[in-house]
């Protein structure tokens, strides 16, 4: 277990936040640039330009929370637009094939949970260790979760 990694662990992917939320700062200068810029608009069209720069930049930043948190107790999931926490006995295994778009989570209740946290977008050889090591981390706390007592 001394290759495992150290608990509470943060896998996000960090290249693809990057871009994300470069590109949303870039995009609000600019558009915000271009209405100030522009003496022919009204206060009313530059706070409509300036608006919908704030709405992009809204959707930038939401793609760029996904997160997986795990810590002693279990794994946390942030997703788009919803979060999920998870015990350690409720993960049965984690996947992350060639092609797939990020990791699964395959549960004890028969469903599989999407991990936008772990992605191999930009950054694929990073997605692939983190992908190992909360598998590793899976394997070893449902192993141990057995032995805990319960209360």
């Amino acid at each position: 277990m001394s290759d495992l990694p150290t608990l509470p662990i943060t896998f996000r992917p960090g290249s693809t936040r990057a871009v994300l939320l470069s590109a949303a700062v870039a995009i609000l200068v600019v558009i915000t640039a271009v209405a100030m810029l522009l003496k022919q608009l009204s206060p009313a069209e530059r706070l409509s330009f300036i608006l919908t720069a704030l709405l992009l930049d809204a959707v930038l930043l939401l793609l760029a929370r996904p997160k997986v948190v795990a810590d002693e107790s279990g794994v946390t999931v942030v997703n788009l637009t919803n979060k999920r926490r998870l015990e350690w006995a409720e993960i049965l295994q984690v996947t992350l094939r060639p092609g797939d778009p990020w990791v699964f989570l395959n549960l004890s209740d028969g469903t599989s949970l999407p991990a936008l946290g772990i992605q191999p977008g930009i950054a694929r050889q990073r997605a692939i260790a983190d992908a190992r090591a909360l598998r590793a981390l899976a394997e070893a706390r449902s192993v141990a979760d057995p032995e805990r007592p319960q209360g």
